[in-house]
C-alpha cells in the first residue's frame, strides 16, 4: 500500500483545501500528458533516459546516460548470468561467486576493491538476481577511471581458492539464516516459487539451497567464472555527469583490452502447462500477522503470451496498485476484512512471470472469506473488464512514474542494465510509456481471462501455530555483497 498523502494526516481545513487543489491540478496535467502521447504515438515516441550506445570491439556493449545536475557517476557492470542460469545441483554458485569477486585479484589483495573505492570517496555493492548479476560504484566525476580500473581487473583475474572460499561460505550460509530461515514469510516465498515453476529454474532461490551450498566446490565457483565472466557477456552502463565522447576511450582503455570469451548459449528449460490448482501453507509460531497470497503463472516481456504483458502492468495497478485500487476499497475499506490487500506483477524478466494477488486478514477474518472476496473480484474483472475512469487513472498514473524516476541519478543505470540483461533493448525501455498508453480495456480483459484461472494458481497461507516438520526456506529477489 502507499504511504498516505500528507494532507491526510495535517487537520488544517486551510491546508487541506489548498493541498486538495494543488494534488487535483497535478492529475489533470498528468491527464493531459497522457492524452498528448496517446495523440502523438504515430508521430513521435516518448523517450524516458534518452541514452548513448556503443559496442566495444570484444562485444561488450556500453550505455552512457548524460545528466549533469551533479559532479557525481554511477559505474555499474552488468552479467548476462544469474541463478537462473547455475547447473543442475549448483544453486548459490551465482551468488556465491558474486561475493568471493570482492576478494583478491592478481593485482589487489583480498578486500582491497572497496578500500579503493571508499577512498575516493565512493560507495560500492554488488547483488544477483535470477537473470542477471551487477556491481556498481557511484564516485565523483573525476574519480571514474580509477573504480574502471580496478573493475576491469576483476573481471578476468579473480583468485578462487580454498583460502578465500571456505570462509566466505560460512558468510553466504550465515547470510541465508538470517534472511531466510529465520522469516516466516521468506519462507513461504520461497516455498510458493519453487511450487509455481514446475520446471523453470525460477523455481529455485537466488540464494541457493542450504545443502548445495555446503556441496559447492572451488572447482564450481572457478568453472562458473571462467564460464560467463567475460567482457561480451557484460554490459557496462554509466549514468551521471559523463558523456559518451569522454566515457569512450576510458572503455576502450580498460574493459576493450580484455579479449572476448567463448560463452555458451543461454538456453533454459522450458514449463508444461499448468492444469492444477496448488496451495502451499506455512505454520509458525512466529507469525503474528496472518497473511494470504496467490499466485498465478504468467507471461513477461520475453516469455509466454508476450502481448499481455503491458495490459498486466496496467491490470495490476486497476486492480491492486494502491489505496483507489479494487482490491483495497473492497477489502480494507468497504468490507473491512482486510488490514492491506494489493496485487504486483512484474515484466521484466528472461522467463515467466506470475501475477500475486495478497491480503492480510483483520483479526477474527478467516481467509475462507478473504477468497471468497477475492474471487468475486476476479470475476467481475474477467467479466466486466475494467472501466474507462479505471484505465486513464492507471496509465496516467503508471506513465507518470516513467517521468519521475528521471529524477535518480542512479535508477536509469538500474533501469537500462536489467531489461538489457533480460533479453529486451533500449528501444523497449524508451517505448514504455507509450506502449503503455495503447493498452486498451478489451487487452485488459483478455488478459485477465487469459491469465487469472484457477489451474494456474498457487495459493499461500501464512499462519501462526506450531512449525510442520521439515518446513523448507525462500527466495530472495536480490543479495549482496555484504549479505
Amino acid at each position: 500500500m502507499r504511504r498516505v498523502m500528507a494532507w491526510q494526516l495535517i487537520g488544517s481545513n486551510f491546508w487541506n483545501t489548498r493541498m486538495m487543489r494543488l494534488i487535483k491540478l497535478l492529475g489533470l496535467l498528468l491527464t493531459i500528458y497522457a492524452g498528448l502521447t496517446a495523440a502523438w504515438d504515430d508521430a513521435v515516441e516518448a523517450a524516458i533516459f534518452n541514452p548513448d550506445t556503443f559496442t566495444l570491439r570484444n562485444g561488450m556493449q556500453v550505455v552512457v546516460i548524460s545528466n549533469h545536475r551533479a559532479p557525481i557517476v554511477t559505474h555499474m557492470v552488468w552479467y548476462k548470468v544469474g541463478s537462473a542460469d547455475e547447473p543442475p545441483g549448483k544453486t548459490g554458485v551465482a551468488h556465491f561467486l558474486e561475493h568471493l569477486m570482492f576478494k583478491a585479484t592478481k593485482t589487489l589483495q583480498s578486500g582491497e576493491f572497496s578500500k579503493i573505492v571508499a577512498r575516493n570517496g565512493g560507495q560500492d555493492n554488488a547483488f544477483t538476481s535470477l537473470d542477471y548479476t551487477g556491481y556498481h560504484q557511484t564516485v565523483a566525476a573525476s574519480r571514474l577511471e580509477a573504480v574502471m580500473r580496478i573493475e576491469a581487473d576483476r573481471m578476468r583475474n579473480l583468485i578462487i581458492d580454498a583460502k578465500e572460499v571456505e570462509p566466505e561460505r560460512q558468510v553466504v550460509r550465515e547470510e541465508r539464516r538470517s534472511r531466510t530461515d529465520n522469516s516466516p514469510a521468506a519462507k513461504l516465498r520461497e516455498q510458493l516459487n519453487a511450487t509455481i515453476f514446475l520446471n523453470y529454474p525460477y523455481r529455485n532461490p537466488v540464494i541457493g539451497w542450504d545443502h548445495e551450498i555446503v556441496d559447492l566446490t572451488v572447482d564450481d565457483l572457478r568453472r562458473f567464472y571462467d564460464t560467463y565472466y567475460w567482457p561480451n557477456n557484460a554490459i557496462l552502463v554509466v549514468a551521471g555527469d559523463i558523456t559518451a565522447d569522454v566515457l569512450k576511450p576510458l572503455a576502450e582503455k580498460y574493459y576493450g583490452a580484455i579479449p572476448a570469451g567463448k560463452i555458451p548459449p543461454r538456453i533454459r528449460p522450458q514449463e508444461p502447462p499448468h492444469n492444477a490448482a496448488r496451495t502451499v501453507t506455512l505454520s509458525d509460531s512466529r507469525v503474528r500477522q496472518p497473511s494470504w497470497q496467490r499466485a498465478f503463472f504468467a507471461p513477461s516481456r520475453i516469455y509466454g503470451d508476450k502481448q499481455h504483458s503491458y495490459p498486466l502492468e496496467v491490470l495490476s495497478q486497476v486492480f491492486g496498485g494502491g489505496a483507489t485500487s479494487r482490491l483495497y476499497r473492497s477489502l480494507v475499506i468497504e468490507q473491512r476484512i482486510a488490514l492491506s490487500a494489493g496485487s504486483f506483477y512484474d515484466a521484466d524478466k528472461l522467463g515467466p512471470s506470475n501475477f500475486s494477488i495478497f491480503a492480510s486478514p483483520r483479526p477474527g477474518v478467516g481467509m475462507d472469506q478473504i477468497e471468497r472476496v477475492v474471487a468475486a473480484e476476479i470475476k467481475k474483472l474477467r467479466e466486466n473488464g475494467v472501466s474507462q475512469e479505471e484505465l486513464t487513472r492507471a496509465k496516467t498514473g503508471l506513465q507518470a512514474e516513467a517521468v519521475y524516476v528521471r529524477d535518480s541519478m542512479g535508477a536509469g543505470a538500474r533501469v537500462l542494465g536489467a531489461a538489457l540483461s533480460s533479453g529486451q533493448t533500449i528501444a523497449d525501455v524508451e517505448a514504455w510509456p507509450d506502449r503503455i498508453g495503447r493498452v486498451t480495456a478489451d487487452q485488459i480483459k483478455a488478459a485477465a481471462n487469459a491469465v487469472l484461472r484457477q489451474k494456474r494458481a498457487v495459493t499461500g497461507y501464512l499462519l501462526p501455530g506450531q512449525p510442520t516438520p521439515n518446513q523448507p526456506q525462500t527466495n530472495r529477489p536480490q543479495t549482496n555483497k555484504g549479505g
